[in-house]
């Protein structure tokens, strides 16, 4: 039998937070049968905020409310995650960036400003590699190391000039406690989500995201995870020929190495590193901080030489 993850009808409620977030729910279908779901909300140029890892479209409830003020704002659930199809396969970077170029299509979406978190950042990647610029027109790239894993043959200072915070041991631990029949896979991940807060987080906030990631299945979870810290997206990263924003978290327990060295390989790349509340999850945590850097960088002119004349 396959793994079944939560519904939505068993979440926690939301935590409140001011402003309207008064989104609308799509979906697409993909090639292979998965229907994907969204969210939606604003008019304007397409914006598509795309998640992390066993992260959800509703986690970006502060993005979407700000920028469809201005923007038609799409966020998407990947397959098994938050409310779109659970199918048991496909839990590959690559799969999830075709996901995406078929709703992008799907949508008719084009001259997008494309938001990505965490391992969001690496369907992005892969998204690049699969169909260029296709339909894209700014990239903002949140809080993800190109390579996640330390390679034993580096020269010294290497893994820590690119952010590879991970040895392959600790990651082949970490999937085993999500795949393994009788693991606790759900403390696992609620102690691997911990140390992705600030200490100053409400546990209403912690419990809700927690419930979110839960939708994806462990098993599923673990698959992805593996695929995702394997990769290595070096050779992307000059490729890319639109304007991006890198940020970082100076509290994150993403190294801010691993922005600037994403910075500077991306042609013409602004950094911007956040402060105060700025995890993993500064987006959630301090999105006024947030938001008002993507918001700069949307206000900032494009030169028509390039991503160059603008950083």
């Amino acid at each position: 039998m396959s793994p079944v993850g939560g519904t939505s009808s068993d979440m926690p409620a939301a935590p409140r937070r001011t402003g309207t977030y008064d989104a609308r729910s799509g979906s697409v279908t993909t090639d292979d049968g998965v229907r994907l779901h969204y969210l939606e909300a604003g008019s304007g140029p397409d914006m598509l905020l795309v998640p992390g890892w066993s992260q959800t479209a509703a986690q970006w409830r502060h993005q979407i409310d700000h920028f469809a003020r201005t923007h038609h704002v799409v966020a998407v659930d990947h397959r098994g995650h938050g409310d779109s199809d659970r199918p048991d396969h496909g839990y590959r970077i690559a799969r999830l960036a075709n996901d995406l170029h078929q709703l992008v299509h799907g949508l008719d979406l084009n001259g997008i400003v494309l938001v990505a978190h965490s391992m969001g950042c690496s369907v992005t990647w892969s998204y690049w590699d699969l169909f260029g610029g296709d339909r894209l027109a700014r990239l903002v790239l949140f809080d993800e190391p190109p390579v996640l894993i330390r390679q034993p043959y580096w020269p010294d200072g290497l893994a820590d000039r690119v952010g590879a915070l991970y040895d392959l041991a600790v990651i082949a631990e970490v999937v085993t406690g999500l795949r393994a029949p009788g693991a606790d896979a759900e403390s696992l991940s609620a102690e691997f989500l911990d140390g992705m807060w600030s200490p100053a987080a409400p546990e209403e906030d912690r419990r809700w995201v927690l419930a979110r990631n839960l939708l994806l299945p462990r098993e599923y979870a673990g698959r992805l995870l593996l695929d995702n810290v394997v990769q290595d997206w070096r050779d992307i990263l000059p490729r890319i020929t639109v304007p991006t924003l890198v940020l970082g978290g100076a509290d994150s327990l993403i190294p801010t190495a691993a922005a600037r060295f994403t910075a500077s390989a991306v042609p013409g790349a602004a950094l911007r590193i956040l402060e105060g509340r700025a995890s993993h999850f500064a987006f959630w945590e301090n999105p006024d901080a947030f938001n008002r850097e993507v918001r700069a960088f949307l206000d900032a002119p494009a030169a028509a030489d390039g991503p160059a004349g603008w950083a």
